[in-house]
């Protein structure tokens, strides 16, 4: 199997990148919107994608990621602005996007009934894969995703972890730009999570492929190079999560008290005191500040038996979405249509 930089420029055929990769950008939002009724699950969202990345979108339920994967993989067409992959309109060409793009769903797709290799077989035929080269792509890509043994037993008799891995090669078989893959640690125990994600840097360091994932693990978020995090359709935070981590600028502070309502009444108290913009999340308080294991001493002196417990760490990706948004990352999440 040719690898991403042995393309040819501006081939239409199944496997052909279709555009060079260098004078498009793998993903670009423009100003793009989505409402479902009178609900507006996407709100200008303008962002890209660069070559050879791991980009991340994360958010809660109802964040609008579902609503985005499913234009990207032209399941559903925008109301208003673009989506792009390679330099194609989503909407306006679903298939050349589709040349270009290998979709992983959360849910699985291959047939539980039919051999690993099978499942491949019929896959490449959906691009036009036929004869020696489509056998010549299953025996690297089975070799690849270590299912080269494996490949005449039944994906229904796979570890969950094994059958994630055929889900990744039905995406690849027509060698794909841009790889978009729906929550792909759903059901995966921490071993397979690792070697999914072992997987995925070798796709963006040895092939270039450009990979977006939809995530609402913290954990997960953290293996990106950069995140869009989502928060009721509209993008809140965009950067790797080193750079959006350090805009924090300091340690994050969290006072436990004994009820939300001493919370409400301690909060304005300790902001008048100490000069600070502290957040009441139900029964604690939170506040960023640096130096904060000396602060904590300071409060916990000038509140005495306010304060049920303190703690103080550096800032993490939920740090970051309370900072953006002003409540928990689960606060408000809800089922997304």
């Amino acid at each position: 199997m040719a690898t991403l930089s042995e393309r040819p420029v501006h081939s239409e055929t199944a496997g052909g990148s279709g555009v060079n990769s260098g004078r498009y950008l793998p993903i670009q939002l423009e100003h793009l919107a989505h409402n479902y009724g009178n609900r507006q699950a996407l709100e200008d969202l303008s962002f890209e994608v660069r070559p050879a990345e791991i980009f991340g979108l994360l958010g809660p339920n109802g964040s609008g990621k579902t609503t985005l994967f499913r234009i990207l993989s032209t399941l559903m067409v925008p109301t208003g602005g673009c989506a792009r992959i390679q330099g194609f309109d989503a909407a306006h060409d679903p298939n050349k996007v589709r040349q270009r793009t290998g979709v992983v769903f959360q849910a699985t797709s291959a047939d539980l009934k039919l051999t690993v290799e099978e499942n491949l077989k019929h896959q490449g035929h959906l691009y036009g894969l036929r004869g020696s080269r489509l056998k010549t792509s299953i025996k690297e890509l089975l070799f690849r995703v270590g299912l080269a043994d494996r490949a005449r037993d039944a994906v229904d008799t796979l570890s969950g972890g094994m059958k994630r891995r055929v889900e990744l090669a039905k995406g690849l078989i027509h060698s794909p730009a841009v790889l978009l893959l729906d929550e792909p640690s759903t059901g995966l125990d921490p071993g397979a999570r690792r070697d999914l994600w072992l997987y995925l840097r070798m796709l963006r360091d040895q092939d270039g492929v450009s990979i977006l994932v939809t995530t609402h693990m913290m954990e997960e978020a953290e293996h990106c190079d950069r995140l869009a995090i989502l928060n009721q359709g509209k993008l809140v935070a965009l950067g790797s999560p080193a750079e959006l981590k350090s805009a924090i600028g300091g340690d994050v502070i969290l006072f436990e008290t004994g009820s939300e309502e001493a919370a409400a009444l301690l909060a304005p108290r300790m902001a008048e005191r100490f000069q600070v913009e502290p957040v009441v999340l139900g029964s604690t308080i939170r506040l960023e500040r640096r130096d904060g294991h000396r602060f904590v001493t300071s409060v916990v002196e000038a509140f005495p038996g306010e304060i049920d417990g303190v703690s103080v760490s550096k800032p993490s990706l939920e740090d970051v979405f309370i900072q953006r948004t002003g409540h928990r990352f689960w606060a408000e999440a809800k089922e997304e249509e």
